[in-house]
């Protein structure tokens, strides 16, 4: 199945990832991001201090910035998020819009 991963810093600053298929199961997807969360230094995004997994991805795209998803040198890492993203939101496609800090699908 097709995905699609769009992260974005604005209207004109748009990163997609196109994913032919999904390799990453859910649960090592999971784990891959909880591990991106703490190895970023991310902070919860609610005052109550639970972690949605939309604020997960949201805070781990916020915390390395635009330049991971532009730059070519980070593109192994960028697939590898956009991977992890499909397969534990389950979503096809996902949108990531860091500034509004919102994901839609």
């Amino acid at each position: 199945m097709r995905s699609q991963v769009i992260v974005s810093w604005g209207e004109t600053k748009r990163y997609t990832f196109d994913l032919d298929e999904i390799t990453m199961p859910s649960d090592i997807a999971r784990s891959w991001l909880d591990q991106q969360f703490n190895d970023m230094g991310c902070e919860p995004l609610r005052l109550t201090g639970k972690v949605l997994l939309a604020d997960k991805v949201i805070a781990i795209a916020q915390a390395v910035g635009e330049s991971r998803f532009a730059e070519e040198a980070y593109r192994p890492w960028a697939q590898a998020f956009a991977q992890a993203v499909v397969a534990m939101l389950a979503k096809p496609r996902v949108r990531i819009d860091v500034p509004s800090l919102t994901v839609s699908y």
